[in-house]
């Protein structure tokens, strides 16, 4: 019977063991599936990875306490109809354009019930839930700079225009319509 004892302490320990080793593991690999290319960010951001992950952690805590909304059918209609108009400027003023993309953005965010304060206080919830695009939005943001610096090129704006529209596209829950092209 002593032997059966050891045994089953020596089970013991190790299941102890692989709970106190696979635990931050599992929350590391569900963390890093849930926001993308934002939990490399984070990691680059803070000293350690346990504090990367605490703050990831905090940004779920604070997106749970937001009350996010779905739009109903008509407004989803009217963004669409906004955006398509937005990308038909874009050839006749580009710069505009993009300025404009980020407002729009900006009104769905608020349509939806998401903070739309500090900037990246903002991009932080949205993260939660866009972690993959979020990335894009910020290579759209510092488009934005160079823009406002005069030193982006008619390409890197088009880049731009692209990355909003990966966001945009996802806070509104459906591809937006086509531009109709003339013949």
């Amino acid at each position: 019977m002593t032997t059966f004892l050891i045994v089953i302490v020596i089970v013991a320990v190790l299941a102890g063991a692989a709970l106190v080793v696979g635990r931050p593991l599992l929350r590391r690999q569900r963390l890093r599936r849930r926001f993308g290319p934002e939990y490399d960010r984070a990691l680059g951001q803070f000293a350690t990875r346990r504090d990367a992950e605490r703050n990831l952690a905090e940004r779920e805590r604070m997106f749970r306490d937001l009350d996010i909304r779905e739009l109903p059918d008509a407004e989803k209609d009217k963004y669409e109809n906004a955006w398509s108009a937005l990308q038909e400027r874009f050839v006749e003023s580009p710069s505009d354009a993009l300025a404009e993309a980020d407002v729009l953005i900006t009104r769905v965010m608020h349509d939806r019930g998401y903070p739309t304060g500090a900037r990246e206080k903002r991009m932080e919830i949205l993260s939660v839930r866009y972690g993959h695009s979020i990335d894009r939005y910020r290579q759209a943001q510092e488009i934005e700079r160079l823009r406002e610096a005069g030193k982006a090129s008619t390409e890197d704006l088009r880049q731009a225009m692209l990355h909003h529209r990966t966001l945009f596209t996802d806070l509104l829950g459906r591809a937006p319509v086509p531009v109709a092209r003339g013949k």
